[in-house]
């Protein structure tokens, strides 16, 4: 069982900045993506970008001011949000999983899940 740990959330003003960690445990495989999804209240969970074998997606609303990267000797992966904005509240959660193309983004394509680090942007 991969376990998933997420961190580095807090409450930021417009236009700040904040870096996500997500720390996996158990058996991870390299061939699991590794991705960041977020889910605001009364809304449906989506993706934000993920490291896959096919490419690294982004949700077009963070391309340019989120980005993702990994280090595997750590087995830990980060989400690096820049210009954050209002509409960026959610609670962020870490997955992985091994996601069909073209759904690299869909969370119904990812098997485990962090218990999410909350991020709240004020204007």
């Amino acid at each position: 069982q991969v376990q998933l740990v997420e961190s580095g959330g807090g409450s930021v003003q417009a236009g700040g900045s904040l870096r996500l960690s997500c720390a996996a445990s158990g058996p991870t495989s390299s061939s699991y993506s590794m991705g960041w999804f977020r889910q605001a209240p009364g809304k449906e969970r989506e993706g934000v970008a993920s490291i896959t074998r096919y490419g690294i997606p982004y949700a077009d609303s963070v391309k340019g001011r989120f980005t993702i990267s990994q280090d595997s000797a750590k087995n830990t992966v980060y989400l690096q949000m820049s210009s954050l904005q209002p509409e960026d509240t959610a609670m962020y959660y870490c997955a992985a999983g091994v996601p069909r193309w073209p759904l690299l983004l869909k969370p119904d394509e990812y098997n485990y899940w962090g218990r999410g680090t909350q991020v709240t942007v004020s204007s």
